[in-house]
């Protein structure tokens, strides 16, 4: 048995007026405001980033078959062989180097224009009303010689357009001017408007980043089970290749959730401006990102099992059409309030006693795990936890809340409980599990009237407000 009840009339956020989408392919000049704009090209080192690209084809065709190529290999004379790569050096240098003649932007009254394309021409239309989001980022190589990457956050699109590379300068002069002309300054103004100040509000020191992870399960399990796994399978198959097949992913994976968050979450600072939070990490690629104002759809609370005794959490977001997913890496859990209360103002995370736990007759239908459940509604925000040992705590805004779903499977029917499920503008889904029948239809019906209460009192999202 299921019920479900939509929240009529789509999100603030993704109300605009008419024209073409983001990223919608149109000819070249055809965009309002396009008359006598300037065109621009990328850095000069940008044709580096594709110049492997020929290189990586025939190395890929290589390896797929390693038996035929050094046999064919074999077969050249050395003259012959050294011909053959200066032809693929001379190819791929071309093909970096067109790839950028052939790329350019501009910023017009309305929009960031991207022209890109070698044999099939293609221009991307960015309204500027649209943007949500400009982040920064700098891989390695990228700050040695002193280059930028943009990266694009527009409402309606999940895959964000770049810009790589420009300048550092000129990206950060470059990205304040979009989010100038997005909080709808003048585009003659919008330059000298330079970039938002930002007010610091927290700063994770890497010894408690350093700590947070060797307190977190993944790694240890990981690494234990590279160690035990192959050698029993040693020992059953006395097979080297498939030894090695097994402990290599599972040896990744324990260095990618320890030493690979500790590289990416390495300085992490979050600071407050008019255009939204500012996120700053990374130890060797550098990232600067934005959470736009009004777009977080979902926040939560995740507290692992070892961090409880010191009074750490994790905050983690879901932004609708974005990919910034981490607000707080670690940090006091007073500290991540005063946070969670800026980028969702009015908004104050319910304490673990304030959670109402499902009825004692839910653990025949979850043994055990069924007390890691529990539900809070303020009048904020819609709250539910679920886990025993990681626990996860999610707050949904009620303006933020699509649709609210009942569902009741028939175990659940016989027991008397149900899930309530709600839908936000992210995709995503949030459920307090197992609630008493009766509360659950209450909760469905409550639930929807607030949304539609919260969505006519939601201030209207706006740049630098």
């Amino acid at each position: 048995m299921g019920g479900a009840v939509n929240i009529a009339g789509g999100p603030p956020e993704a109300e605009g007026r008419p024209g073409p989408g983001p990223g919608s392919e149109v000819e070249p000049g055809s965009g309002p405001g396009s008359e006598g704009v300037g065109e621009r090209r990328l850095h000069p080192v940008t044709p580096l980033r594709r110049a492997w690209a020929p290189i990586a084809i025939l190395v890929g065709w290589a390896f797929h078959d390693p038996d035929g190529t050094q046999r064919r290999l074999s077969e050249l004379t050395a003259v012959t062989l050294a011909l053959g790569a200066t032809a693929v050096v001379i190819g791929g240098a071309l093909y970096g180097f067109l790839s950028w003649w052939f790329t350019h932007f501009a910023v017009t009254d309305t929009e960031l224009r991207i022209r890109t394309g070698l044999l099939f021409r293609r221009t991307a239309h960015i309204r500027l009303d649209r943007l949500q989001a400009v982040d920064v980022t700098q891989p390695l190589a990228a700050r040695i010689v002193g280059v930028a990457k943009l990266k694009l956050d527009v409402v309606g699109t999940e895959k964000k357009d770049e810009l790589a590379y420009l300048d550092e300068k000129d990206a950060a002069a470059l990205r304040a001017e979009l989010l100038a002309r997005a909080a709808g300054f003048a585009p003659e103004t919008a330059r000298e408007v330079g970039e938002a100040p930002v007010r610091n509000l927290l700063h994770v020191q890497p010894r408690m980043l350093a700590v947070s992870l060797l307190l977190t399960g993944a790694p240890w399990v990981l690494l234990v089970a590279a160690l035990v796994v192959p050698t029993v399978l040693w020992l059953i198959t006395h097979n080297a290749w498939t030894v090695v097949a097994t402990a290599l992913p599972m040896l990744g994976g324990a260095f990618a959730s320890s030493v690979g968050r500790f590289v990416a979450e390495y300085d992490w600072r979050v600071g407050e401006s008019p255009d939204g939070l500012r996120i700053d990490h990374g130890l060797l690629d550098k990232a600067h990102e934005t959470v736009p104002p009004g777009r977080v759809q979902t926040v939560r609370v995740v507290e692992p099992l070892l961090w409880r005794r010191l009074g750490w959490v994790r905050v983690e977001l879901d932004v609708a059409g974005s990919a910034n997913g981490v607000l707080v890496p670690v940090a006091p859990r007073a500290h991540a309030e005063a946070v969670i209360e800026r980028i969702l103002p009015g908004v104050r995370v319910p304490a673990a006693d304030e959670l109402s736990l499902p009825p004692a007759r839910a653990a025949w239908c979850v043994p055990v795990w069924w007390h890691g459940y529990g539900l809070a509604v303020t009048d904020a925000v819609f709250a539910a936890r679920h886990g025993l040992l990681r626990r996860r705590l999610s707050l949904v805004p009620h303006a933020k809340v699509q649709s609210v779903r009942l569902v009741q499977g028939p175990w659940e029917r016989f027991k008397g409980v149900a899930d309530v499920k709600v839908d936000t503008g992210a995709n995503k889904t949030v459920t307090a599990r197992l609630r008493g029948a009766e509360e659950a239809v209450g909760l469905l019906q409550a639930q929807a009237e607030r949304s539609r209460t919260g969505r006519r009192e939601a201030r209207p999202d706006r740049w630098m407000a």
